[in-house]
């Protein structure tokens, strides 16, 4: 019973002595289940911490410094796999897939199709906001005659919703004339 409460009190100590030292919870609580473990008749070892690292037999290089009492239980973590895991059997490709210039042509028919779609969908937009606009001054709301600065507010958020739309806009021009695809039948260039 005596060993037991050597322990416990040993234990109190190496935790109060890690928290000042800045220890985690986690790594006090680990050192304190160690110090309870150690079998009473064993002697125990001395521990020194050397920065994050703990040991028993300490680097005078790393300015290591004791620790009172207990010992430290260290489980290794899992180590990650890197391409060296790798069965020799496995076919690793090095470079971009290799596809199929019909299927290519078909993808880039696509993608300016979709392109095409986001450009009409951005100009109706933009339409949207130019009649709401009204050349700069929108027409007033029952509740914006009271108040002013929210008339203020709702001009500055249609100016930039324009401004984004425009740049929306410029932006997918851009890309649909980077594709240089020629323009399907019945759509606009």
């Amino acid at each position: 019973m005596t060993s037991l409460l050597h322990h416990f009190s040993s234990s109190n100590r190496v935790i109060r002595d890690a928290l000042l030292q800045g220890m985690s919870l986690t790594v006090c609580l680990a050192m304190s289940l160690a110090t309870m473990s150690v079998n009473a008749t064993s002697e125990p070892q001395r521990i020194y911490r050397c920065g994050n690292a703990y040991t028993n037999q300490p680097d005078p290089a790393l300015n290591c410094k004791p620790l009172a009492g207990g010992s430290v239980t260290v489980i290794e973590g899992t180590r990650v796999q890197g391409v060296s895991a790798v069965s020799p059997g496995t076919n690793v490709s090095s470079g971009p897939a290799k596809v199929d210039s019909n299927e290519q042509r078909q993808r880039d028919i696509q993608a300016h199709a979709v392109l095409q779609a986001e450009l009409q969908k951005a100009q109706r937009q933009h339409a949207e906001l130019l009649r709401e606009w009204h050349n700069g001054e929108p027409e007033r709301r029952a509740d914006e005659h009271r108040q002013p600065a929210k008339y203020q507010d709702r001009v500055a958020q249609l100016r930039a919703a324009l401004q984004r739309t425009e740049a929306d806009i410029a932006g997918l021009q851009r890309e649909l004339s980077r594709l240089g695809l020629s323009a399907p039948t019945g759509a606009k260039p």
